[in-house]
């Protein structure tokens, strides 16, 4: 309820007083030195590189999975697109290997190779990217 005596609406008395109205507002820091900036390039760089799960790292050292620079950067543009399309977990199958990745946080789930993929059922997924 606003402050009202006898009907009259009272004046509005900043916190700091109305000494505080005529001093002028402190400059603001340049935004390169920024140290929000600094952090929120940061933590974007962060997120956009491809993160493989503990369950993810384990299947592809007993599948004996290593993939090139070249193949992490197309399973890495398939997350993209899949992000790009509405996709959450999303199936990405390669040549000779499969992956379930979580493309809101750009993780690899779990990863297979071709032996795998033969009798393979995929369930819990909403996309597939199909290189």
């Amino acid at each position: 309820m606003a402050g009202k005596i006898d009907g009259l609406p009272l004046p509005f008395v900043p916190i700091g007083g109305v000494n505080g109205l005529s001093q002028s507002p402190k400059p603001m820091s340049s935004p390169e030195q920024s140290p929000f900036r600094e952090l929120l390039k940061a933590k974007l760089d962060e997120t956009a590189e491809l993160k493989f799960s503990a369950h993810a790292q384990s299947r592809m050292r007993s599948r004996d999975i290593s993939l090139s620079a070249d193949q992490l950067n197309l399973l890495n543009n398939a997350v993209d697109q899949a992000k790009e399309k509405g996709g959450h977990n999303s199936l990405v199958l390669m040549s000779d290997y499969a992956f379930i990745v979580n493309a809101d946080n750009r993780t690899v789930v779990t990863a297979m190779d071709r032996q795998g993929m033969d009798d393979s059922v995929f369930t819990n997924i909403d996309s597939a990217v199909v290189l």
